[in-house]
């Protein structure tokens, strides 16, 4: 139909605009269902969401689809991304859905899925419940009467996630004697992470969770770490940990108050993983966006970094392709798949907690593996997403700034999957070389895309 509803990590826009808009979301409902309905027994859907005052829009609409469609549905209310990945797997369902717009402001909302074993579904899977979403004249495949689905809420939720996350944490292993903040971003985790830390004997001192439909993301969370590195300076804690808002990503600072993105604290973990042995094919996967720092990393210990599209959903996949165990993105998703199928904050949070208990040494002294190459990235809007190939004034700036860098840095461009948005990163050993490049490139795109 050459149009998708879909973009890196699901359905998404602002709420009570299309395509996020009752209608769509029943007839995302009717589609998957019917996709996914099998002749033989009951189909479940589990559905969970985070703490958006329109997820109870959205909620309803898909559980009026689904129901229609013959699943029955599980209604877990607020809970991370990870957490349905986890309990679609659990509970045996069908499938799983969440309604969430990650790290984006309160008036965005969104909707992705998982398959039966909590993996993202495949483009050709998505284009085709796309294709009966959008066609006016399909012919919906309506069960009989005595075949449409039911909706109740699960109340132990929440428990069965607490018990799936501390078993990933060594049993002759605590959290005694840690001061932790955490950041939960107002969103899906506000309850889940606090209550497992303190489980496993930390001393922890929450912010962002007192949300009340508007104020996720919002100045909290991975998307403003600095607000984690502040607290963690003032009670002086040993470790910030910093969520977003459906909990997938994470990122964390010492106990300095300095902060690691995502390649940093997958350079503790693969070196650990290495060590161990656990880290299958000594292979890291990541996206185009991970600093070159890390490449080097995994390449003078032995290993190497797989690079993939950007997405956490392309990461996995890679990952199953070749059986890595762990991967992920300098945003902080982080996949450890000997415990999960997707990004799941908390858990990458319990492994660095877990390497920091191991080895009994503070962050800081764990965390300066990766000197991290000067990076800038700019974010220029555009009206609409034209090919590159079909910008050669573009493609020309983008070649002479390649030939300034040489083999010392790297340009790349790519539109956002979620936004009107071309995203221009440029890295290289000379950070005002990288700067002015980045400025140079973002001028050019806005020229020639705008």
């Amino acid at each position: 139909m050459g149009r998708r509803l879909f973009g890196t990590d699901g359905m998404r826009g602002t709420v009570n605009m299309y395509p996020m808009v009752p209608e769509v979301a029943m007839r995302l409902g009717l589609a998957a269902g019917t996709a996914f309905r099998t002749e033989t027994g009951r189909n479940r859907v589990v559905i969970g969401k985070d703490t958006r005052l329109s997820g109870y829009v959205f909620e309803n609409a898909l559980t009026a689809g689904f129901c229609a469609a013959g699943m029955d549905v599980y209604l877990v209310g607020p809970m991370a991304t990870p957490a349905i990945a986890f309990l679609t797997r659990n509970m045996r369902a069908t499938m799983g859905v969440v309604i969430s717009a990650s790290h984006n402001p309160y008036h965005d909302n969104g909707i992705k899925f998982f398959d039966d074993r909590g993996f993202k579904l495949a483009d050709s899977v998505e284009d085709a419940i796309t294709e009966m979403v959008l066609n006016p004249d399909h012919q919906w495949d309506y069960p009989a009467p005595d075949k449409v689905g039911r909706a109740k809420r699960i109340e132990d939720a929440v428990g069965r996630y607490i018990v799936y996350l501390k078993n990933s944490f060594p049993t002759n292993l605590s959290l005694e004697g840690l001061r932790i903040v955490l950041d939960c971003s107002n969103g899906a985790n506000y309850k889940v992470a606090p209550l497992v830390l303190e489980e496993l004997g930390a001393e922890v001192i929450p912010i962002g969770v007192e949300p009340n439909g508007l104020n996720i993301n919002k100045r909290c969370g991975s998307l403003y770490p600095e607000i984690m590195a502040e607290k963690v300076r003032e009670v002086r804690a040993d470790i910030g940990l910093a969520l977003d808002g459906d909990a997938d990503r994470l990122i964390v600072c010492d106990e300095h108050g300095s902060v690691l993105d995502g390649d940093q604290i997958m350079a503790i973990c693969a070196q650990d993983m290495m060590a161990s042995g656990d880290l299958v094919g000594k292979t890291l996967v990541s996206t185009v966006m991970s600093n070159m720092a890390l490449e080097v990393f995994m390449r003078e210990h032995g290993g190497r970094l797989l690079r993939t599209p950007v997405g956490d959903r392309h990461v996995v996949e890679a990952m199953r392709a070749e059986h890595a165990t762990m991967g992920g993105e300098q945003s902080g998703h982080l996949v450890f798949m000997n415990y999960g199928t997707t990004g799941d904050g908390l858990l990458a949070g319990l492994q660095l907690l877990r390497i920091m208990r191991q080895r009994d040494k503070p962050l800081s002294s764990l965390a300066g593996l990766l000197e991290l190459y000067p990076q800038e990235l700019i974010n220029v809007r555009v009206d609409r997403k034209i090919p590159f190939e079909e910008c050669p004034g573009l493609l020309e700036d983008v070649q002479k700034a390649e030939k300034e860098l040489g083999d010392k840095g790297r340009v790349l461009l790519r539109y956002s999957g979620t936004e009107s948005l071309c995203r221009v990163m440029v890295e290289g050993e000379d950070g005002e070389q990288v700067k002015r490049l980045a400025s140079y490139l973002a001028e050019s795109a806005q020229k020639n895309l705008v």
